[in-house]
């Protein structure tokens, strides 16, 4: 690897940690501090002329704050002189407002990727998309990585017998096929309904037979839970013998831990790309690291090398 440096923003410390140790690097050091009138200021510590550079941040909230942290620290290394700007993010920032659905509202995933492209970043590192169309929003290049295969494993691992892929809804259908046709075994689907912006789903029935089988549902990312707990909940009704799930991003938002303990759900399975706190951190919750592979595409593109391996085009 060559001229090769990897900064933190202020919540990805630990995320950034794990890729360098991976790497074999030192993370760059960097300064953050706030005015007394509230500004943010930060100072990269070392050189960056001439470098390629790698700027990590999550989505720990609040997440406009670190939205700000990483704009600043974009700016600052583009002025230092660095030869290529690369933002890592594990969650795209408001990656579920990619479409205009409702009169007289936003596509803020649209703007996020012109706020980068405005501060200098070069490329950004991603994965598993809420909607893969984010990628075109991009005139740079976005690079969407997957945790398909990371999640196949773990449940290839436990080697679930008489095994039900379960898609929460039709929207993510295609999804679940991928991973049934993993496992050779068959796929349900729940007839969901969503109302307004509550986050309120609600299940109706099940397409498929999901009767005295372990269902395993995947889905790209779990927040409040309600879409999961609702699917679980009709898979209970409807006689699955076990309920697990898989997911790339524990959001985690407002009830979800409660209803996730409470649920019949007996392990939830996700990644580590956003940071989780103590509160969260439930014995049914099995979190998996993930930046080994962000390593990877890293050392790739340093090395002017492909990343087919390492991520799945939709």
């Amino acid at each position: 690897m060559n001229n090769l440096k990897i900064f933190a923003c202020p919540s990805a410390e630990e995320f950034t940690k794990e890729i360098c140790d991976v790497l074999e690097l030192p993370i760059g050091k960097i300064n953050f501090m706030k005015f007394q009138n509230d500004n943010n200021f930060l100072q990269i510590l070392e050189t960056v002329r001439d470098q390629d550079v790698y700027i990590v941040q999550t989505t720990k909230p609040p997440v406009n704050e670190r939205v700000m942290e990483l704009l600043l620290t974009i700016d600052a290394v583009k002025r230092a002189s660095a030869k290529r700007v690369n933002v890592v993010l594990p969650y795209y920032i408001y990656s579920r407002s990619d479409k205009k659905d409702q009169p007289r509202i936003p596509i803020t995933a649209k703007l996020m990727a012109q706020l980068l492209e405005a501060a200098g970043a070069d490329r950004v590192i991603t994965c598993d998309l809420h909607n893969a169309a984010i990628q075109a929003y991009f005139s740079i290049n976005c690079d969407k990585l997957t945790a398909e295969s990371l999640l196949e494993k773990y449940f290839e691992d436990k080697n679930l017998s008489n095994m039900v892929v379960v898609a929460t809804d039709a929207g993510s259908s295609k999804k679940a096929y991928k991973y049934s046709k993993f496992f050779g075994c068959p796929m349900a689907m729940i007839d969901k309904r969503r109302e307004g912006n509550d986050d309120r789903a609600i299940g109706t029935t099940v397409i498929g037979d999901v009767k005295g089988k372990n269902a395993v549902i995947f889905d790209d990312e779990i927040d409040t839970a309600g879409s999961m707990i609702e699917t679980a909940r009709i898979l209970k009704e409807q006689g699955a013998n076990g309920i697990y799930a898989g997911c790339t991003h524990g959001v985690l938002s407002g009830p979800a831990i409660e209803r996730i303990k409470n649920s019949p759900i007996k392990e939830l399975v996700i990644t580590n790309t956003i940071p989780q706190t103590e509160e969260k951190k439930l014995e049914k919750i099995k979190v998996l690291s993930i930046a080994p592979l962000f390593a990877e595409a890293i050392k790739r593109i340093n090395e002017a090398r492909p990343l087919g391996e390492l991520f799945l085009t939709d």
